[in-house]
């Protein structure tokens, strides 16, 4: 579908035609440019809000007309890789309005729009007994999430979340709406599943997954188990079924009052995830870990949709800096200089278990249909203010850096918030191929970051 446009725009102001639009000064202009990460402060030209896929396309034909570059924001989860750039000449799409998710029971499929959320998606699909491979937290947004790899706590039996894209809807610079597929511009659809849109992505077509409970829930130790805990669990992971995904994470948090009391002021150690089976078989697989003793146990049968809280990530919009790195096998050395690269001011180090299906590739996958590595690193820290994030930068990087000769090559694009190139994240060759696709339907460079 091509959208008419009733002339080329030759200002900011003229995009103000096409959807509801903020630019500096504008009264609206500073809420409507806010990340979820609070360390990012974007200052782009002009905010667009569309609130139809079509007013999406619209914009970024106006705005391409402009001579403008163009970003999208869903939730701005992942907009850290952009801090501190130049966006005085870029349109910044924010799609917070296109929340609607479609489920069609018959084909275990969901419609959702580009701004929606896993708690839109994982609402809509329950009462039909489906769930899907989302991340973490509810209010990450479903298109960035999926099209950048996705590493769920289904993963090690389903493998990574962008597997599950049946189809993607894009707004190209020249007004069309484009929908592919496995069929249908298959070349695209290889390239947006891990390798990021010539476009906007106005909708993804998800594969659900038929679950009507799983076991699920958290363990948590004081930070002085954690040498034993850690250890325990390394050992336990390299021989886990693959009906289980977890991650364990040594968490910091300062002793403020809206913490619980189990967190407040403490450092503590943290497994948690999902075993996709009963109550009874649940049991079996953690035995080694309760064996530890933890001074909370939450795991439990649960409606998937429980799954969205057990990880506790921030409920409200935090600023952060973080480093990544996917590791292959930790051995006790491993261990302790983990324990040791955590440091007062971390917010949280985190080892995802990896292996199964995470490893394994789709014949007629994306870019990126599989994760190879043991184990993928995501070190944070809370970051108030410029000279905090900076110091985020260097703390959390720290963590990476003594990890590094456990490395393996290769990065999961959902867990990399700094700036990387083509080649560190896919390879020479894949990487070559996605910019010449990426050339192929936007010759311009308008979504050229």
């Amino acid at each position: 579908m091509t959208i008419s446009l009733p002339s080329a725009a030759t200002s900011d102001e003229a995009l103000r035609a096409h959807c509801e639009m903020h630019l500096p000064g504008d009264p609206g202009y500073d809420a409507a440019r806010t990340a979820w990460n609070l360390a990012v402060d974007p200052r782009p030209a002009a905010v667009a809000v569309p609130r139809s896929e079509q007013e999406v396309a619209a914009v970024v034909a106006a705005a391409a007309s402009a001579g403008r570059r163009v970003l999208a924001m869903a939730t701005g989860h992942g907009l850290t890789a952009y801090a501190g750039r130049d966006l005085s000449d870029t349109v910044l799409v924010r799609l917070s309005e296109l929340r609607d998710v479609t489920v069609h029971p018959s084909m275990g499929v969901a419609r959702a729009q580009g701004g929606a959320q896993w708690t839109d998606v994982i609402t809509k699909a329950a009462p039909h007994g489906f769930t899907a491979p989302h991340g973490s937290a509810p209010d990450v947004g479903v298109a960035g999430y999926l099209l950048g790899g996705g590493l769920s706590f289904y993963g090690r039996r389903h493998g990574v979340a962008a597997n599950a894209v049946r189809a993607v809807t894009v707004a190209l610079a020249s007004g069309v709406l484009l929908r592919c597929s496995r069929t249908d511009h298959p070349e695209l659809f290889w390239a947006v599943r891990g390798g990021g849109a010539p476009g906007i992505v106005v909708a993804v077509e998800i594969g659900l997954l038929a679950y009507a409970e799983i076991y699920a829930g958290m363990l948590l130790w004081d930070r002085r188990h954690a040498d034993e805990v850690l250890g325990a669990w390394l050992a336990w992971t390299r021989r886990a079924p693959e009906s289980v995904t977890t991650s364990l994470r040594v968490m910091s948090f300062p002793p403020l009052p809206e913490l619980p009391p189990f967190l407040s002021g403490r450092e503590v150690v943290v497994i948690d995830g999902a075993v996709l089976a009963g109550a009874d078989e649940g049991s079996e697989v953690l035995a080694a870990l309760r064996a530890l003793r933890p001074e909370i146990d939450t795991f439990a049968t649960m409606a998937p949709s429980g799954l969205l809280g057990v990880h506790m990530d921030p409920p409200v919009p935090t600023p952060c800096a973080s480093a990544h790195a996917v590791l292959g096998p930790l051995g006790p050395s491993a261990a302790q200089t983990f324990l040791s690269a955590f440091r007062p001011g971390l917010m949280f180090a985190e080892l995802r278990q990896l292996g199964g299906a995470f490893a394994r590739s789709e014949d007629d996958g994306g870019i990126v249909s599989s994760i190879r590595g043991d184990y993928a690193l995501y070190a944070c820290a809370v970051t108030p203010g410029d000279e905090a994030f900076a110091a985020g930068l260097a703390l959390t990087q720290s963590v990476a850096d003594a990890m590094a000769p456990w490395a393996v090559p290769g990065l999961a694009p959902t867990f990399t918030d700094r700036p990387v190139t083509p080649e560190d994240l896919y390879g020479a060759d894949d990487a070559a191929d996605l910019a010449t696709i990426r050339r192929r339907y936007d010759p311009t460079g308008v979504f050229g970051f």
